[in-house]
């Protein structure tokens, strides 16, 4: 998943960005309110770790402000309030689940995981297009009773272009989405990604899925 952070504590925020990029998430990170507004209107994360008590915008204005302008990215509130009230009003601004500080990094993975899943279980869990059978809960593809085992990279690139089935997708779209601010993928990152991919779904019958538009992008084709 692509994680937004928000947390104003530097060492804090540092060690989960690093636990979290070692499980295979893309994690950006900043440490004010402000920030993390901008951050959160402007690019497609699929999750949102937001720290309540931040500088310049709280969490749970910032988060108000999210759901206001149709924002549906799920968020997970991190609070040093175990108050009922406190948790509550997290809630009804529109917050998915919250984590009581201190917690252990654990606690924090399954509770990402648990909302990465409700979020693919609350679309369509299995996905049917271009011949392939993609299910986003067993993060597994398959061309009729053919599994295709992919690398993290290559089921991440897939899910991308066929949720945009037919339209192009730039590759600045696609390093937008598979990895955070900070991992700096190397120029041909995407195009290498795409080879390897590309192969492995020839090798099970699917071939000419993936067309490239030089200097322009990638568009998921029509089922063969």
């Amino acid at each position: 998943m692509r994680i937004l952070l928000v947390e104003d504590s530097v060492r804090l925020c540092r060690s989960l960005q690093s636990g979290l990029g070692r499980l295979g998430h893309a994690v950006d990170a900043v440490h004010d309110g402000q920030q993390g507004l901008s951050y959160a209107r402007l690019n497609p994360y699929d999750l949102l770790v937001l720290d309540i008590m931040l500088p310049g915008l709280d969490g749970i204005s910032l988060l108000r402000e999210l759901r206001a302008i149709g924002r549906d990215v799920r968020v997970l509130l991190l609070t040093a309030r175990d108050a009922v009230v406190d948790r509550v009003a997290g809630l009804r601004a529109g917050a998915d689940d919250y984590l009581v500080k201190p917690f252990a990094f654990e606690e924090l993975v399954a509770r990402v995981d648990a909302l990465g899943r409700r979020a693919r279980e609350g679309g369509h869990p299995v996905t049917r297009v271009g011949g392939l059978r993609i299910d986003t809960v067993a993060r597994t593809v398959h061309r009729g009773e053919r599994e295709i085992v992919l690398s993290r990279r290559e089921y991440q690139l897939l899910c991308c272009l066929a949720s945009r089935a037919g339209e192009l997708v730039s590759r600045t779209e696609i390093e937008d989405r598979l990895y955070g601010e900070d991992d700096f993928p190397a120029s041909n990152v995407v195009a290498v990604t795409v080879s390897g991919l590309r192969g492995k779904l020839a090798q099970a019958g699917a071939e000419g899925l993936i067309e490239t538009r030089r200097g322009l992008g990638y568009r998921f084709g029509a089922a063969p």
